[in-house]
């Protein structure tokens, strides 16, 4: 068998696709953006294939052998599965309907982003660990605020709504952006490398053909993926594109990015 070729494993053969490149993570001005943030060195994407039909509601067994793949081969940063037997896994549904980024137009209209693009600034508060010092921040995180059902809870469900959250709240050294345009570019870029989409024949509409999921993992000492430790910026995302047979894991651990 070869390098990155996984056998039997829960029925599925999974292919490691070293050559699949996400420059939505990888060029020079979305680098930059990432050291900004804290989260360069610590955000991953990689790429599998898979040799079988995928089914939603087999989710968790398909998820499960997909844990089991990284026992024994991926990445460095998945290193705490070493020598630990995974005792449950969590796959959660994550809606992905969104095909444009006009979803993020209402924070024009409600003033929190001046039709400049610099995003409105407020007085200093701390949502814990986070420093709030703009409308943008509160919009996201403080749900008591006046403007936090500008987004409304499925659509703070959506795919696309958790990758921008994320990217705006970035690590532990974050620098935050004054303006908007970085974090909706760099979201649009991030989605569509992991996103799947085509053109359905019949109605000749754009349509999304992946499923997406967050997925953690944990052995008998409690949670071991993507962290021992929860945080709301630590996360794992499976999509998943039944039709070309492919599974894409997006990865970021809280922490200090790299900063050279």
């Amino acid at each position: 068998m070869a390098a990155g070729e996984f056998g039997d494993l829960g029925g599925y053969y999974f292919r490691f696709l070293p050559q699949k490149t996400f420059q939505s993570l990888s060029s020079q001005e979305i680098t930059s953006r990432l050291r900004q943030w804290s989260m360069l060195g610590r955000i991953k994407a990689q790429a599998f294939s898979f040799d079988q039909t995928f089914q939603a509601y087999r989710k968790d067994d398909f998820v499960m052998v997909i844990e089991n793949t990284k026992l024994i081969f991926l990445s460095p940063f998945l290193y705490l599965f070493s020598g630990t037997e995974v005792k449950k896994i969590e796959a959660i549904n994550v809606p992905c309907t969104q095909l444009s980024m006009s979803f993020f137009h209402r924070l024009y209209d409600e003033d929190i982003v001046r039709d400049n693009g610099h995003i409105v600034k407020c007085l200093d508060s701390f949502c814990d660990p986070f420093l709030i010092s703009d409308e943008l921040r509160r919009v996201l995180l403080v749900e008591d605020s006046e403007k936090y059902e500008v987004f409304g809870q499925p659509d703070r469900e959506e795919f696309l709504f958790c990758l921008f959250k994320h990217l705006c709240l970035g690590g532990a050294l974050c620098q935050y952006e004054d303006v908007i345009n970085p974090y909706l570019e760099t979201t649009k870029l991030i989605y569509k490398d992991l996103v799947s989409v085509r053109k359905n024949p019949q109605t000749k509409k754009i349509q999304i053909t992946s499923f997406v999921f967050k997925v953690s993992a944990y052995d008998s000492a409690g949670m071991c993926y993507p962290s021992t430790k929860n945080h709301e910026q630590t996360f794992s995302y499976f999509t998943v594109d039944p039709i070309k047979r492919h599974l894409h894991v997006l990865y970021h651990c809280y922490g200090v990015g790299d900063m050279s």
